[in-house]
């Protein structure tokens, strides 16, 4: 048999390297697929966490927002650990996305995590306190009292000193016994009127104001039911009696009404809430969003994604 020459082996050398060829680019085509899938996987993940977070912070913030105006204890606490149930999810998320942007993130992801970490701080701070203040209710167990026991009480006070005055309308005395009958009813109701507003306030100020004013009605009326009972035909009167009882249990509903319409939860609550409550869930969502958008816009070799696909259309 006649040996082959070299010229002869050129063609199956040059089919093998083409086939190699076709190997080596299929490979590489084969890694760059895997890759681009890895880091599509990658991407949707962190885009998903922000999401949920954005999703949990909304809940959160609307759970908050039913504390601070809900009509009672019950309803208050009830929504504040809804509140702080969502919260707490968000402090998951955030701690998973901060995981995965420290080992698969771009430094822009990276930096704007240490901004969402800022604000969702202060944000929490926020939070807390407005939760802390909506569960007392202050304000709310100021009216009840205002409008429950306190009007109650008044009311069986002017009806003592209605009957005082009645039966003394033809006493010799009777004009002495109704100038100051009046006068002590007239007084009570300006309590009374006094107190609504002193509630509602939120300066400090305007209440010392109205608790002066108050002062000076509570010693006009204790003149009046003092000056009742020193008049001769008004002794041992089981009315006047009555009447003196009832101012003193105002009194003392009174001295329960102050200090919770001081307090003022429900007032600060709500001024937080729709302040700087507000401007922290801005800051924090405003961040979110721009964190979603820079990893929406992270580039993948090969793949058309995010704002820059748009832009090559």
């Amino acid at each position: 048999m006649k040996p082959k020459t070299g010229s002869e082996y050129v063609p199956w050398l040059m089919a093998g390297v083409g086939f190699l060829g076709v190997l080596l680019i299929f490979a590489w085509y084969a890694h760059q697929s895997g890759s681009a899938a890895q880091q599509l996987a990658s991407k949707a993940s962190r885009v998903d966490l922000v999401e949920r977070m954005q999703r949990d912070l909304a809940a959160g913030s609307e759970a908050e927002k039913s504390a601070v105006l809900a009509p009672s204890d019950a309803d208050s606490v009830a929504f504040a650990n809804q509140a702080r149930a969502a919260t707490a999810e968000v402090v998951l998320e955030q701690s998973e996305l901060g995981a995965l942007l420290a080992s698969g993130g771009t430094p822009p992801e990276r930096d704007l995590m240490t901004q969402l970490s800022e604000a969702f701080g202060n944000l929490q701070r926020v939070d807390d306190e407005v939760l802390a203040l909506a569960v007392k209710n202050t304000n709310l167990k100021a009216y009840g009292l205002l409008f429950g026991p306190a009007a109650d009480t008044l009311a069986e006070m002017d009806a003592a000193l209605d009957r005082v005055v009645t039966k003394y309308a033809s006493a010799n005395d009777a004009k002495q016994v109704m100038d100051l009958a009046f006068r002590a009813r007239i007084s009570a109701l300006r309590i009374q009127a006094l107190l609504a507003p002193h509630i509602a306030e939120e300066n400090d100020a305007k209440m010392d104001r109205m608790e002066s004013s108050m002062t000076k009605e509570e010693a006009q009326i204790r003149r009046d039911l003092d000056g009742l009972a020193g008049v001769a035909k008004l002794a041992g009167d089981v009315d006047v009696a009555i009447a003196a009882s009832r101012f003193a249990r105002y009194e003392e509903i009174k001295s329960q009404i102050v200090p919770l319409s001081r307090e003022n939860t429900n007032v600060r609550s709500l001024t937080l809430s729709l302040n700087q409550k507000r401007k922290a869930m801005i800051a924090t969502l405003d961040t979110l969003g721009a964190l979603r958008q820079e990893i929406v816009d992270e580039p993948i070799a090969g793949v058309a994604y995010g704002r820059g696909a748009k832009s090559r259309r």
